[in-house]
């Protein structure tokens, strides 16, 4: 494999101003003519802290986080533009403006919380059982000009659902996920991750066909600590409920190393074949 940046060193060699925040984009976390849309959010929610969540107190996390990719995102400097449109007792408001050479790419909302007291019982819900565990099933290596370049930086393995571009049929996908780089906040660690999975439906076809993420919403269930390192297997898990004219509207589940819900996300995908 050649040389990398990790998300960790990434994260690091942020520049920070009034109101902005600036990332450098390697080539190696591209995916085709734009940046893998999980590593642009998580981005902005990093800028959305550093701009905006200085004063807030630790138990202030982040709830949901609405996402439109409107443009490509090339490799080089990438601003990010935080605004904080309203702060409660509770509940913080916050956008974020992806922008780069002066054209917005991306238009992000976050919704942070605080914890409160309530009358509400807790409820977790259990993790399914899957057909392959991470050990059973097959890695798949990385394929320089095959696989999207920023697939090098996961080791993913699928635990059940078929392949892309298998052709065969199937509406979900299970895979195992690790990230390779460093420990990072677990906050920014869910929304890489939970963009990661490409749409099931992409498995019918037998030749690579372009797919695009329209909007995303994610929703959080914050976790304070989570495993992570090559012991540390997450899981997420996508599946499809709708599919029409081109599009594929599907839920996707990512869950800690230890089963615990970190998220549930819902999106909207352009399928161009």
């Amino acid at each position: 494999m050649s040389e990398i940046t990790t998300f960790a060193a990434l994260l690091a060699a942020r520049q920070r101003a009034a109101g902005t925040v600036t990332f450098t984009i390697p080539e190696d976390w591209q995916q085709g003519r734009t940046t893998f849309g999980g590593l642009i959010a998580s981005t902005a929610v990093q800028a959305m802290r550093d701009v905006a969540g200085g004063a807030w107190d630790a138990d202030v996390r982040l709830r949901a986080l609405q996402t439109s990719f409107i443009g490509p995102v090339d490799k080089g400097p990438v601003d990010v533009a935080v605004q904080v449109l309203r702060e409660g007792r509770n509940v913080r408001q916050v956008q974020a403006l992806v922008q780069q050479a002066g054209q917005t790419a991306a238009v992000l909302l976050g919704v942070f919380g605080a914890a409160r007291e309530s009358e509400v019982a807790p409820l977790a819900p259990a993790q399914p059982e899957v057909a392959k565990t991470a050990d059973a099933a097959m890695k798949l290596p990385f394929l320089r000009g095959i696989a999207p370049n920023f697939t090098q930086h996961f080791d993913a393995r699928w635990g059940e659902g078929e392949l892309p571009y298998s052709g065969r049929e199937s509406w979900l996908s299970r895979i195992h996920l690790q990230l390779r780089s460093e420990a990072v906040d677990p906050e920014l660690l869910t929304v890489l991750m939970a963009d990661l999975p490409p749409t099931p439906v992409l498995s019918r076809f037998t030749r690579p066909v372009p797919a695009s993420s329209v909007s995303w919403e994610l929703e959080l269930r914050p976790v304070a600590e989570a495993r992570q390192g090559p012991d540390a297997w997450w899981r997420v898990d996508t599946e499809v409920i709708a599919a029409a004219g081109g599009y594929v509207n599907q839920v996707t589940k990512l869950w800690t190393p230890d089963g615990e819900l970190a998220s549930i996300g819902y999106q909207v995908v352009a399928v161009f074949g």
